[in-house]
């Protein structure tokens, strides 16, 4: 029993090292992220900034709450085509793809606050 005890309390230690690894791997991979895909990290912002105009919007009574799920429905369409741009070029976009996302992001952007 003693030793079950002592192996359950090692898997448990090297369990949360092992977490903790990850976790900080992944800290440092973001910053890496950002560093190689600046196109896509620029996409990524717009959207996120869409987001928040959208909720605001929607709490100002300036659209409704189908106008935005239209509207997050758009959104979510851009960021699957760029992960799916991104997928075919090594994890990067060209800057035509960012001319493409970004003119996508612009029809979006017009229907809100209108």
């Amino acid at each position: 029993m003693k030793n079950a005890s002592k192996i359950a309390a090692l898997t448990l230690i090297v369990s949360l090292l092992g977490a903790s690894a990850s976790s900080a791997m992944a800290a440092d991979h973001d910053t890496t992220w950002q560093k190689n895909h600046p196109r896509r990290e620029q996409v990524n912002e717009r959207l996120a900034n869409q987001n928040k105009r959208i909720k605001t919007e929607v709490k100002e009574g300036e659209l409704s709450k189908t106008q935005a799920a239209s509207l997050h429905k758009d959104d979510r369409q851009i960021r699957q085509e760029e992960r799916l741009m991104a997928s075919q070029n090594g994890g990067h976009i060209t800057k035509h793809e960012q001319k493409t996302l970004n003119q996508q992001e612009n029809a979006v952007s017009k229907q809100i606050g209108k």
